[in-house]
């Protein structure tokens, strides 16, 4: 087999993978993706219960809800920028006050692919699913489309060395 026939073969190989990931992910819905539910927690709950709940079950936000409708989501993000270094009182303040109020929502019936817009224009990593009644089923983070796409291509991906270039030996031996 020549170095052409071997180079076309590979970039046939690639165009295939593309399509495999690209109708993945413009033909399937959000409950195709293993998703865990979500945690949620009360409005009047401290931000120090919502933060312990985070860092507990390693996660990356919770969901805030009063009978059992989507209030907030509270996240890392929040943290950052409405907690750490601005003087609460972690136990006194309430996570209502320091969560994002209406979050933009999915449902698990929406397209993979409309929620990677939606999370790319809006810079979110969590999108909230909800039902027809806007009651939380789910939550959407990066990590689900992420692990989504190493299923797609597990062998691949899972037999690639755990660093780039490792084991290729940078230097000419015995010549």
């Amino acid at each position: 087999m020549h170095e052409d026939d071997i180079i076309d073969e590979e970039l046939q190989i690639a165009d295939e993978r593309a399509t495999t990931l690209g109708s993945a992910i413009l033909t399937k819905p959000i409950r195709a993706l293993k998703l865990k539910l979500p945690l949620t927690l009360r409005r009047d709950a401290s931000v120090r219960e919502a933060v312990h709940l985070m860092v507990l079950n390693s996660i990356g936000c919770v969901l805030i809800v009063e009978d059992d409708r989507l209030l907030g989501i509270f996240s890392e993000r929040d943290v950052l920028t409405k907690v750490v270094g601005k003087g609460i009182d972690l136990e006194g303040t309430s996570v209502e006050a320091v969560m994002t109020h209406e979050p933009e929502t999915l449902t698990p019936e929406s397209g993979i692919s409309y929620a990677l817009n939606k999370m790319s224009v809006g810079g979110f990593r969590h999108v909230p699913l909800v039902d027809e009644r806007g009651r939380p089923v789910g939550i959407l983070g990066m990590r689900d489309v992420v692990d989504y796409i190493v299923e797609l291509f597990s062998g691949d991906i899972l037999n690639l060395p755990p660093e780039p270039g490792l084991g290729i030996t940078r230097s000419r031996e015995g010549a």
